[in-house]
């Protein structure tokens, strides 16, 4: 192997500890430990993307229907999602987001992002900088 390409390995090794680290602790930084991260992405999906079916939410989700459909009935137990009859398919019904699941994602939101602020206060500005800079190539990688 090339040089140029054990350090592109070496840095796709670093790269990819440090993102899992970093999203592990993001993660914990929880207000409602109630709803589970399973839970947080059905959600998160459903106000990225709008309503939607249980089978189209599997399919975001890449899970099995079976599995969401347990997912979304517990969801609605909760209170944080509706299901309302399909408009053109009689068999479907159509999951929303309830006022207090936007609520929850608003606050687990902001938790993550203030803990992030605290440990970014904490670096130089040029760390900061550099950072600001990754992002962008982060959101360039995580795009292709």
């Amino acid at each position: 192997m090339s040089r140029t390409t054990l350090d592109t390995a070496a840095l796709a090794h670093d790269l990819r500890l440090a993102v899992m680290r970093l999203s592990r602790r993001l993660r914990s930084q929880r207000v409602d430990t109630t709803v589970t991260l399973t839970h947080l992405s059905a959600l998160s999906t459903l106000k990225r993307h709008g309503p939607m079916s249980p089978g189209e939410l599997a399919a975001q989700e890449r899970v099995q229907p079976p599995s969401m459909t347990r997912v979304v009935v517990a969801l609605e137990g909760m209170g944080l999602v509706t299901r309302t009859p399909h408009p053109t398919d009689g068999r479907q019904v159509v999951i929303d987001l309830t006022p207090a699941a936007e609520a929850l994602l608003g606050d687990e939101a902001r938790a993550r992002e203030a803990w992030l602020t605290g440990q970014l206060q904490q670096l130089s500005r040029e760390e900061r900088e550099t950072l600001r800079d990754a992002a962008v190539i982060m959101d360039k990688l995580a795009s292709g």
